[in-house]
This record gives C-alpha cells, structure tokens and sequence, in this order.
C-alpha cells in the first residue's frame, strides 16, 4: 500500500482539496508516461513554493487530478537498491510527484545522487538548488566572473536565493543578497554575503535608467524588483530570472536593453535536458557545503505537510524545507 499526500477536485469547483489516502500500488500507474517507468520507493520529498501554491490550492498549478503533489523526490529504485533523486519534468503537476512513498517515474528522469550527498540532502538541495546552479551557470555562459563586479541575489532567504548566495560566495563573487527580512542579515552574510540590499528599494516603479550598480543578477521575484535590476545593470550586465513571486508583470523599459546591452536570461528547471541534468547535481555536489546545507534545512513530517505549506506562504518557513516519508 502507498501512504500519498492527494489533492483533488470535484466536477465544476473551483477550490481544490487536500487529504491524505492510502491507495494500492498499483494506483502509481496513472498515466501512459509514467506506466513503463520504474519504481522507486520514496524516502524523502521537500517542500516548494509551487508546493505549497498547489496544496493549498491557491494557484492553478496541478493540471490533472487526483494528483500527487511534490516536484521533487528521492530514494531507492526497486529494482536495484539504487540512491535516486527525480525533480521537475511535470512532477507534481501532470504527473504524480514525490509527496507519496512509492513514485513511478520514467528512468530517464532519474538521477543517481551523486557521493557525497546524502539522499536527505538531495532534497534540501532540489529544485531550488537546482535552478540556483542553472542561473549560475547562465551568468557564466554570458561571460560573468568574480571580476565582473559585484552580483545580487534577489528573495535571497528563500530555498533558490540562499543556495544561489551559498554557490556565488563558493566561487569567489562579490555577492549581495536582497531581502525582506533584516533579521535575516548574520544568516545571509553567513552564506557568503558581503552586503545586505532592502527589498523595499526595488519594489516600487523606477526609472528606465538608474545608476550602474551590478555586473549582474539572480532574480526569483519577477515584476518591478525584474524591472529595477535590468535598470541598475551596468553595461552587458547579465539578469537570470527563474520566479515571480513579485508578479508576472515585467513594467520595464527597452533601455537598459539596447543603450548598455544588458541580457534578461529565462531559467526553466522543469525541462531542462535530461542529458544534462547529471552533470548539474554533480556540480553541486561538489561546490555545496554539507554543513551549510544541514544548517539552512530544516524538517517537516507527512503529517504536517497540508499545515506546513500553509505556513511556508505565509513566511513562517524560511530556507529549505524537507519533508520524510513514512518508512
């Protein structure tokens, strides 16, 4: 039998619902894509932004129901013992995810965690570790170095920015983590930070041009904080944007794009080739400090996870949040 986390929704409502179920194994076979996957028993899951949107049913984020919740999973293949990590590809969304003790997933999907994590560290990396490393890898393919200049990291107390904090400072940048939160200042300067930016000053309308400030950016906020960075670019700076919790809405000028040549990189994790996905987790791997990591996660039951996405968008959660599957 299966322990999952089932969000569903009846004919013509409107407001999801979230419970928890025991199914039968064989209810991990719900889809043709999926069908000839192979089976792995879950051992830990994590708790995202898109997560907690889907569970409390406050974005349209899954597409098809009944629907296990959970982009991220990892544990052991059945079939051979093996340590695995699966995130993205729909997980969670259109195909059952990892908020459940037994996932089918196709085998292309899977990635074998790489020495020396562990597969409860995998999970505090996920997604948000993953997408943190592709924006970095897009400044660097834009020619950003340590020597361009200074760097800022947007909701960087969030799961992508402070991971994002950790591998700049990692790889000698001059980092600047913005965020709302002062109290979070010796956390932040803790990861590698050298200076603190106040969210406010992004937030509101600025202009299509402001003083050359950064070499580049990470941006997980989208909307004017988006729009204020292309504008505080300096010339053929580098934004790599992965989120919008700040907004969908880009109120921006063509400015800062064709009088400093600056480039708005878009960072999609879910459908990220598989062929280079291996070589991402290693890379983490490598640059991530275990001990940082333990200390920016903390640990969530199944039990709790319907309140925990409750409190994770309302701000009572902060950094990385794993969630353990019953054993």
């Amino acid at each position: 039998m299966i322990e999952a986390l089932l969000i569903d929704k009846e004919q013509g409502a409107r407001q999801t619902t979230a419970r928890f179920a025991t199914l039968p194994d064989t209810a991990v076979a719900d889809d043709e894509a999926t069908l000839d996957g192979a089976m792995v028993r879950v051992a830990w899951s994590s708790l995202n932004y898109k997560d907690a949107l889907a569970i409390t049913g406050r974005a349209p984020v899954v597409r098809r129901f009944p629907m296990v919740p959970g982009i991220d999973l990892a544990g052991t293949r059945s079939a051979d013992g093996r340590a695995v990590l699966a995130t993205g590809f729909g997980l969670g969304e259109r195909y059952w995810g990892g908020l459940a003790t037994q996932a089918r997933v196709p085998d292309d999907w899977l990635i074998p965690i790489p020495p020396p994590l562990s597969v409860r560290q995998a999970m505090a990396i996920g997604t948000a570790g993953f997408t943190a490393l592709l924006c970095l890898e897009a400044l660097e393919a834009h020619g950003v170095t340590p020597a361009s200049g200074p760097v800022v990291v947007s909701g960087a107390s969030g799961g992508v920015g402070s991971i994002a904090v950790m591998l700049l400072a990692r790889l000698g940048y001059d980092v600047a983590a913005m965020t709302g939160r002062p109290a979070e200042e010796s956390f932040l300067t803790g990861l590698g930070a050298r200076r603190i930016v106040a969210r406010a000053e992004y937030e509101q309308p600025g202009k299509p041009l402001a003083a050359e400030e950064w070499a580049a950016a990470i941006d997980v906020a989208g909307g004017h904080v988006l729009a204020n960075l292309c504008a505080r670019l300096r010339p053929g700076g580098v934004v790599a944007a992965c989120g919008l919790a700040g907004g969908m809405d880009l109120p921006a000028s063509v400015a800062p794009f064709i009088l400093r040549g600056i480039t708005l990189a878009g960072i999609d994790s879910v459908h990220c080739p598989v062929a280079r996905r291996a070589g991402v987790w290693a890379r983490l791997a490598t640059l991530l400090d275990p001990a940082q990591l333990d200390a920016m996660t903390s640990e969530v039951a199944f039990a709790d996870v319907i309140a925990a996405a409750h409190d994770l968008l309302e701000g009572r959660l902060r950094w990385r949040v794993v969630v353990r599957l019953p054993a």
